[in-house]
């Protein structure tokens, strides 16, 4: 054996005792008559002494190793001198006189430092990725990573769910991203494609009468990419039969609340709080929410139609909206620091930002169209009190809610009053449609298998047709569970009865001859006793990214790809051999 010891797992009961380590030179100290070098692998850090009075054989071969050797020692573990220890690693109580020593393998200098806080290209870390795991905080993203999904699957074991494969390679189907699609050799001009989700499985294993399903499983998306979204990524994907709403949020709250108490020892109080999708755009203008600080947004539209200001009354006549909140501590930006806000708005589809200080009274270009009484009226509903500034956008409404909640993003990060602790948040009854305005219909909000309300149900079976009004104000058994403004997860109650399933795809213009041809499969099974089922996928990556405090999911995930969907480390994607493609009836223009 080389090892009988993990480096971070001696302690000062080991003290007296002889221990075999092996890893990777992380630092290296020349003291003269005394080398230190801290030894790593994946558990730790163990300091290693090498002295002339224990072995100068080993003495000597240590003035050799230099960072990432990998080397394999034998030693005794003594305490270190009083004064001399290192509370900082879990080990600092203890270290290693060697007394033996092997070089198992040199290392060339690297092309970046190893150190956590080493500031290092993301190029150079992809790259290199099999540098960039040695890292100690990359290598904690792995073990939490691994923590976290074994927490998970021994949660839903107990719960008597079963773990089930679903195919990687499927049919592909609309009303979603852009698929990844994959020729197939044996039946030229057809394609498979790579599943967005097991959608369309999870409901088919419900038909079959598996009852709760579960799986840890890779989705693929071929999107436009940013900090927390990969061409691939992993969900906990779940279903059940013969449940509501809430017993699907239960299983979920109870996951969560196992994972941050078993894996980062944090308590977590349930049930969550549960906003409504149109309480949470009213009142932060995003249907994910970050709940660890105020700044609602406040709608003004009563209090400035008492004004003289022609261009929020003119807004208010077209039928848009007039919002506001409060920027905490900002009255004391210059003029330039507000025209350099009001043009981050406009680069975020506002058309204007108007502002009001409250210094000394109030202070803006617009205060002469408002009486004394309306300036402390809204400062009054947006809490502002001396030293803030009032924020205002006017537009149509998702204009309004989208740039005002990210303002307010931007505003608590600038000003440092975003809350410590973890903030967890359910967002219901979303509306089961919204208008494409490109494509001039009405597309799920979610996907053609969200079961309406069961009022919105007896809306569709009532009528023969719908008028769009109608349909615009259905609401779905849906729901996403948000934390800290990300949204983890998501899922609905699914429609189980044929009839309403085709009704559903008819209100989205899908022909029955493209139903049966894209979703006969699971058409087909609901005609025969499918049960009552809902589920929801919640997103591995992005729970363990805000669980490890970092701001990307490539922190937490091995091998990720760049923005343009590539691969550094292994330069995938690549062309291939023109047989290759004949194979596959495949000719590139």
């Amino acid at each position: 054996m080389y090892r009988n010891k993990g480096c971070g797992e001696i302690n000062e009961g080991d003290i007296g005792k002889e221990v075999a380590l092996c890893g990777w030179v992380y630092r290296y100290r020349d003291h003269g008559g005394l080398i230190f070098t801290d030894l790593r692998d994946r558990t730790g850090i163990a300091q290693i002494v090498y002295s002339l009075e224990i072995s100068e054989k080993v003495h000597a071969l240590a003035h050799s190793l230099r960072a990432e050797f990998v080397i394999a020692i034998k030693g005794n573990v003594c305490r270190r001198p009083e004064g001399t220890e290192n509370l900082d690693v879990k080990t600092g109580i203890v270290e290693v006189y060697a007394s033996e020593l092997k070089i198992l393998n040199t290392s060339e200098p690297l092309p970046f430092m190893l150190e956590n806080d080493a500031i290092v290209s993301d190029t150079l870390r992809f790259k290199y990725r099999y540098l960039d795991l040695r890292r100690p905080f990359m290598m904690n993203n792995l073990l939490l990573r691994h923590q976290t999904t074994k927490t998970i699957r021994d949660y839903l074991d107990a719960l008597g769910f079963l773990e089930i494969e679903t195919p990687m390679l499927t049919k592909s189907t609309p009303e979603g991203a852009r698929d990844y699609l994959v020729p197939s050799r044996l039946n030229p001009g057809s394609f498979y494609a790579l599943p967005q989700s097991p959608q369309l499985f999870k409901q088919i294993l419900m038909c079959a009468g598996v009852d709760k399903y579960f799986q840890i499983v890779k989705c693929f998306r071929d999107e436009d990419l940013r900090a927390d979204r990969q061409p691939e990524f992993t969900q906990v994907d779940m279903e059940m039969s013969f449940v509501g709403v809430d017993d699907v949020i239960t299983v979920v709250e109870g996951i969560l609340k196992t994972v941050y108490e078993g894996v980062l020892n944090v308590k977590v109080e349930t049930p969550f709080e549960r906003l409504t999708y149109k309480d949470a755009m009213e009142r932060f203008g995003t249907d994910k929410p970050d709940m660890r600080f105020g700044l609602e947004l406040k709608d003004m539209a009563d209090i400035v139609a008492q004004s003289s200001f022609k261009v929020f009354l003119d807004v208010l006549k077209n039928g848009g909206r007039v919002k506001a909140i409060c920027g905490k501590d900002m009255a004391a930006l210059s003029r330039k620091d507000m025209d350099n806000l009001t043009e981050h708005a406009q680069s975020l589809g506002a058309k204007g930002l108007a502002w009001i200080k409250v210094k000394d009274g109030f202070e803006s270009p617009i205060k002469k169209f408002f009486t004394d009484e309306l300036l402390r009226q809204m400062a009054e509903r947006l809490g502002a009190v001396q030293g803030d500034t009032m924020l205002f956008v006017a537009d149509k409404e998702a204009v309004v809610h989208d740039v005002l909640g990210r303002l307010r993003l931007d505003i608590a990060k600038t000003n440092g009053i975003i809350g410590a602790d973890d903030r967890f948040l359910w967002v219901v009854d979303f509306p089961l449609f919204e208008w494409n305005a490109a494509d001039d219909r009405f597309e799920a909000m979610h996907h053609p298998f969200t079961s309406p309300t069961d009022e919105g149900i007896d809306l569709i079976q009532a009528n023969k047709a719908l008028a769009d009004k109608d349909i615009a104000t259905l609401t779905s058994k849906a729901y996403d569970i948000v934390l800290n403004g990300y949204e983890i997860g998501g899922g609905s109650i699914r429609i189980h009865q044929t009839t309403l399933q085709k009704k559903m795809l008819e209100l989205l213009g899908i022909s029955e001859t493209d139903a049966e041809e894209k979703f006969g499969f699971l058409l087909d099974a609901l005609k025969y006793g499918a049960p009552p089922h809902g589920g929801v996928a919640l997103g591995l990556d992005r729970l363990v990214m805000l669980m490890a405090g970092s701001e990307t999911i490539r922190d937490v995930i091995a091998f990720p790809k760049t923005q343009k969907a590539s691969c550094l480390l292994s330069n995938a994607p690549s062309q291939v051999q023109d047989s290759q493609l004949k194979e596959l009836h495949i000719k590139l223009r």
